[in-house]
């Protein structure tokens, strides 16, 4: 049957959007990311509301390699992280959707430990990156990145934008 309304889900024989082909299952995961060109650059995050901040971090870590996977918090592991009741404000396959749609991106993973570490350690990437408040001491998988040959990369900070900050901004 089909919709009057002309939304998503409906029966009119499209296919999905292509940015869609670059979010990996569970079941897929390793294999996709290492068909993926080197040097491979990794990174993870919530990325709950997409804002600038998270835009101009992921072009930067894509110029650092051939390809950029992300791994992305589950909604459980985000409510693990202690970052409030109410996050993710956007549900894990919404983030998987609108990270895959970044021309910087190359690959998206969803993943529900507490760190990304054995991913990490799975899929062997060149370069580790993670935001300017992180170090490679305090970033898992780091260590493992380093001891097999390849660099941890802190990017900079945009000044004044983050997520957190953006929702207090809102609910004023």
């Amino acid at each position: 049957m089909r919709s009057s309304s002309g939304t998503a889900g409906d029966d009119h024989g499209a296919s999905p959007p292509a940015f869609e082909l670059k979010v990996a299952s569970e079941r897929d995961t390793l294999d996709r990311i290492a068909s993926l060109p080197r040097p491979l650059v990794f990174t993870n995050g919530v990325f709950d509301i997409l804002h600038r901040g998270h835009v101009t971090y992921l072009d930067a870590a894509r110029r650092l390699g051939a390809a950029l996977v992300v791994a992305v918090n589950t909604d459980a592991s985000v409510r693990r992280l202690g970052k409030g009741d109410d996050r993710p404000v956007n549900a894990l396959a919404d983030r998987l959707a609108v990270l895959a749609a970044l021309s910087a991106v190359d690959l998206v993973v969803p993943f529900d430990a507490d760190t990304p570490r054995d991913l990490i350690r799975a899929c062997r990437p060149d370069v580790l990156v993670k935001g300017g408040d992180y170090s490679a001491a305090t970033t898992f998988g780091a260590d493992e990145v380093i001891a097999a040959g390849g660099r941890f990369v802190a990017i900079p900070l945009t000044r004044d934008r983050s997520t957190s900050a953006l929702i207090r901004r809102i609910r004023r």
